[in-house]
């Protein structure tokens, strides 16, 4: 394509009429929204911050207000009756953080209040929240002859903002819940209504018998309503690829999934369109801000690594989010962390969910997050030291650093605790230093003999890893697991040096007392 049809980045741009009119680059989301304005009437959507939804509902509040001008040339255009025009309601949480539920009601109520004026009502409006609300949207329809359509942008925010606090978390999950219980007696005046955010709330306790609400987070149909596909990338900022490697950007941003492994992936748009501007491959979305009580909640929770690269559920245990019970699976999949690799149905109406991580953005920056947790003293010194003597092949190098890595771990880690307990925070030390450097780790790396335990393909290496706890000495167990059990076997192939690496760690010393290298 000519450098004559480069567009402006619409980088942090969520306005649909600034994109449309001032000649940014748009991906057509209108297929999906003209499915979605025609099935149905109540939607929910979960996405991951950053990607999209504040735009997603913009653009539906412009379709509906009937502003024909900024879909010419879009899907929908042609498919639209322009002469029907609705009253909008807008209502987004995405500003500031609520400090308590008097907080978070005068933040409503000047909410309300503004799309009152927005939308010519001059009546005064009720005291109630609840009645403000549903006064709203009854004088709306009556002024201006059509049913409402209400659009709720980050309608979790205020919940999520304090979820380590659950006390203030109950409040204002119960401020919201009188506000959202208005829309079930409103149907008669409601004509389309979608709520977007990051956590799937329970129906139970936040949209008190709003029963019809349906959920699309899963839905294969609207896999790819936001984010970016391989073919939009391709396609519509294929003037912007010049200088990049496709496949790097693959590698770095893509694999984001919701309905399982037969719908198409997609980029978070954030991380492209910075990578388009920026020109270097760096975790752009991890750094704008990573919820600190994602990294807490693990923390107290001693989650262990090396799973999270392949974690199994069930569906329904994917959508149970709620104050007094979040479950790790969950917290990790809606808040973009994980995504889905594999869908399966192994028993009629039972669903199993394969988890992983999306992209090596993700799985470095994570990693390289919960290493303090782990009790890495310096990250990104440690990091630096384990890269040079990787580029370099020195595994003696790599012996001693990782020795002293271990070292260098606090005694309150293993105080008091069962030895089953630091197994698994070894293991998670060992596999999450290697994931956060960013190299190609693959966990239980399986062959037709078995799994090892761990596996590295680095700057023209294989390195395959088994780990032993052992009582205090060495006993050589985990380099001749490797070799008996033929781990190495469907490596041969690559034509790569093949590097057989045993590592025992003695739960008596609480450090490596072996560190068994062979090479093919």
């Amino acid at each position: 394509m000519p450098a004559a049809h480069r567009r402006k980045l619409p980088i942090g741009i969520q306005t649909f009429s600034d994109i449309r009119e001032g000649g940014y680059y748009y991906v057509d989301k209108t297929p999906f929204i003209e499915k979605l304005a025609n099935q149905n009437k109540y939607y929910f959507l979960s996405r991951p911050r950053r990607f999209g939804k504040s735009l997603l509902l913009d653009t539906l509040g412009c379709l509906f207000e009937g502003r024909e001008a900024l879909f010419y040339g879009l899907y929908i255009h042609d498919k639209w009756d322009w002469q029907q025009r609705y009253p909008v309601v807008r209502l987004s949480f995405g500003n500031g953080v609520a400090a308590d539920r008097e907080d978070l009601d005068a933040n409503i109520r000047y909410q309300l209040q503004q799309q009152r004026a927005r939308l010519q009502i001059t009546s005064t409006p009720p005291k109630r929240i609840a009645d403000d609300f549903a006064s709203l949207i009854e004088q709306a329809h009556r002024v201006h002859g059509q049913r409402v359509v209400v659009l709720i942008d980050e309608y979790d925010k205020p919940i999520l903002d304090n979820i380590l606090d659950s006390d203030r978390a109950r409040e204002l999950r119960e401020g919201l819940k009188n506000l959202y219980s208005v829309l079930k007696d409103a149907d008669p005046h409601l004509h389309f209504v979608l709520l977007t955010g990051v956590s799937k709330f329970s129906k139970v306790s936040l949209f008190s018998g709003l029963n019809n609400l349906r959920d699309i987070t899963l839905s294969s149909d609207y896999a790819a309503i936001c984010g970016y596909t391989d073919h939009d990338v391709d396609t519509v900022f294929a003037p912007e690829l010049p200088g990049l490697d496709r496949d790097e950007i693959r590698r770095w941003y893509n694999g984001y999934r919701w309905g399982g492994q037969d719908v198409p992936s997609v980029y978070n748009p954030f991380d492209v369109l910075l990578l388009l501007e920026e020109r270097k491959f760096t975790p752009y979305w991890f750094e704008s801000a990573t919820p600190t009580f994602l990294v807490e909640l693990l923390k107290k929770r001693g989650v262990f690594t090396p799973a999270l690269s392949q974690l199994q559920t069930e569906a329904e245990l994917l959508g149970r989010f709620d104050v007094d019970h979040i479950a790790t699976e969950a917290l990790l999949f809606q808040t973009g962390y994980l995504t889905a690799h594999a869908v399966e149905e192994p028993m009629t109406g039972y669903w199993l969910y394969t988890l992983g991580y999306p992209n090596l953005e993700v799985e470095a920056s994570l990693n390289q997050a919960l290493l303090p947790v782990l009790g890495v003293q310096a990250p990104p010194r440690e990091r630096l030291t384990l890269f040079r003597n990787l580029q370099a092949h020195d595994l003696q190098g790599l012996e001693t650093h990782l020795k002293a890595l271990y070292a260098g771990l606090p005694h309150d880690w293993y105080r008091n605790n069962p030895i089953a307990q630091y197994e698994g925070h070894y293991a998670s030390v060992f596999y999450s230093h290697f994931a956060a450097l960013g190299v190609n780790v693959t966990v239980e790396d399986a062959s037709h003999h078995g799994k090892v335990d761990m596996s590295i393909d680095f700057n023209g290496h294989v390195y395959l890893f088994e780990f032993k706890v052992v009582e205090q000495l060495p006993k050589g167990k985990a380099i001749e697991q490797i070799k008996t059990k033929g781990y190495a076997d469907k490596y041969r192939a690559s034509g790569k040096p093949i590097h057989l690496v045993g590592v025992e760690f003695s739960s008596a010393q609480r450090q490596i007392v072996a560190f068994d290298v062979e090479t093919l």
